[in-house]
C-alpha cells in the first residue's frame, strides 16, 4: 500500500514539473528549435540580458512588486491591529467583504479598477500598476497576519505600558517581534501575487509599460523565441526561492503559536 502511494505522487510530480523540467533544459539547448539538442549553451540567457525590453520589464516587476508588497504589508498591519479592537461579529462581517477581492475573477477586477482610474482621470501607467497591486494584495496579508495576531496575549503589550512604555515604543519592542513570521510571510506572498499577476497589470497598464508577464504575452505575439525559455527558467526558480521561504516562515509561525 505505502509503495502504491509513492508511485500515486511521484506521477503527479512527474505531471506537475516535467513540462518545466523540459523548458529548462531547453534554454541551456544551443539550437532555437524545439525537440533537438545540439549542445549545451548559455547564449539564451547572454540575449535574454542583451534585451533592453525585457530588463525594462523586469526592473518594473520588482519595483512594483516590492512597493506593492510593502505598502500593502503595512496597510493589512494596520487593518488588523484595528479588527482586534472591534467586536466579533462586526470582525467577522469585516473579514467576509475583505475575502471578496480574493474569490473575485481576476478579469473582473481588472476592468473594476481600470474604469475606477479613467473615471477619476488617472493616467494609467506605473502608478496605477501599483495602486492595483496594492489592492488586491492587501486581503492576502491580511489573512497571514490577522490569525496570529489574534492568538497573541495583550497582557504582555499592557505589562509594557504600565513598565513606562509610550504606545508606540510597546507596539515595537512587544508586539510586532511576535508578529514578524506572519508580516515576511505576507510580504512575500504579496510579492509573489504582484509578480506573477497578469490580467489585472493588462488592464491597469498604460502604453509602454509592461511587467514580465505583459512583456512575455507581447513577444509570443511573435513566436516564441529561447529568449523565452530562459526567462521562464529564472522566473520559475526565483518564484520557487520565494515559496520556499513562505514556507520556512510558515513553519517557524506555526511552531511559535503552538
Amino acid at each position: 500500500m505505502a509503495k502504491l502511494k509513492t508511485i500515486y505522487l511521484a506521477i503527479i510530480f512527474l505531471f506537475l514539473y516535467a513540462p518545466i523540467g523540459v523548458l529548462i533544459a531547453q534554454s541551456f539547448n544551443e539550437s532555437r528549435y524545439r525537440g533537438h539538442w545540439t549542445g549545451f549553451s548559455l547564449k539564451w540567457y547572454e540575449a535574454l540580458f542583451e534585451n533592453e525590453e525585457i530588463i525594462e520589464a523586469l526592473q518594473n516587476t520588482i519595483s512594483i512588486g516590492f512597493f506593492s508588497a510593502l505598502i500593502a504589508t503595512i496597510l493589512a498591519l494596520v487593518t488588523c491591529l484595528a479588527l482586534r479592537e472591534v467586536g466579533k461579529k462586526l470582525r467577522a462581517m469585516f473579514m467576509s467583504v475583505a475575502n471578496i477581492p480574493i474569490l473575485n475573477a481576476d478579469i473582473v477586477t481588472g476592468i473594476s479598477l481600470m474604469l475606477l482610474f479613467l473615471g477619476m482621470g488617472i493616467k494609467l501607467g506605473y502608478g496605477s500598476i501599483l495602486i492595483a497591486h496594492v489592492v488586491f494584495n492587501v486581503p492576502y496579508v491580511i489573512l497571514c497576519i490577522m490569525p496570529q495576531l489574534m492568538t497573541l496575549d495583550k497582557s504582555f503589550y499592557e505589562a509594557a505600558l504600565d513598565l513606562g512604555a509610550s504606545p508606540f515604543k510597546a507596539f515595537i519592542s512587544v508586539v510586532l517581534p511576535e508578529l514578524r513570521p506572519s508580516i515576511f510571510a505576507g510580504f512575500l506572498l504579496a510579492f509573489t501575487m504582484s509578480a506573477d499577476d497578469f490580467i489585472i497589470t493588462y488592464f491597469t497598464r498604460g502604453a509602454g509599460v509592461d511587467t514580465l508577464p505583459t512583456e512575455i504575452y507581447s513577444q509570443l505575439k511573435l513566436g516564441i523565441h529561447p529568449e523565452m525559455y530562459a526567462l521562464s527558467t529564472l522566473v520559475f526558480f526565483t518564484v520557487l526561492i520565494f515559496v520556499i521561504l513562505f514556507a520556512f516562515n510558515r513553519k517557524k509561525l506555526g511552531e511559535e503559536v503552538l
